[in-house]
């Protein structure tokens, strides 16, 4: 198992009470995929798989860790599923995307080629693509980087079999970064 392979998921935070519990923080729209006996990856590639998981209060406790001293050593460990089982067990409603599918996104307003999306920051309540500019573009003496805010009034539209975005009013975001 490759870590490329992996998406994150959740990261673990501290123990809660005596019994190898512990708070879990999502980094994923799909709470339902942690459900008992259900195998993550932590940092090492090792697997963790849930014994139990409070999703009201987001706690989780493993096999194996069955005291607050064992569970201690997977705090700030991030757990990792693979992009299979993310297409497996979480449902994308019509025109929802997984975040890997939308990074290395080609991304065009009309014909201009703007750049690619490098990564996908989370600003609540939206998402913003970080758009690595083109080098053409950069040699316009225009921004290395910017942001696009994932919402209709920039987005277009996305074929995920070519990978690319369609854009509007974009550029202007380009040219105010």
């Amino acid at each position: 198992m490759k870590k490329s392979n992996l998406v994150k998921i959740a990261q673990i935070g501290k123990t809660v009470g005596l019994r190898g519990d512990l708070k879990l923080h999502l980094h994923t729209d799909f709470p339902e995929q942690f459900k008992k006996k259900r195998a993550f990856f932590k940092n090492d590639l090792t697997k963790l798989i849930i014994e139990n998981y409070n999703p009201q209060r987001g706690i989780v406790k493993f096999f194996g860790f069955d005291d607050k001293e064992d569970a201690s050593v997977l705090i700030n460990q991030f757990l990792y599923t693979t992009i299979e089982d993310s297409q497996n067990y979480c449902a994308l409603k019509d025109n929802e995307y997984f975040w890997f599918d939308i990074i290395d996104a080609k991304v065009y307003q009309d014909d201009l080629y703007l750049g690619h999306v490098v990564d996908i920051q989370r600003f609540d309540p939206d998402d913003f693509l970080v758009i690595k500019t083109d080098k053409n573009l950069q040699n316009m003496s225009l921004p290395k980087q910017f942001l696009i805010p994932y919402i209709k009034r920039y987005i277009v539209d996305f074929d995920k079999n070519s990978k690319t975005i369609y854009t509007k009013d974009t550029l202007d975001l380009l040219k105010s970064s």
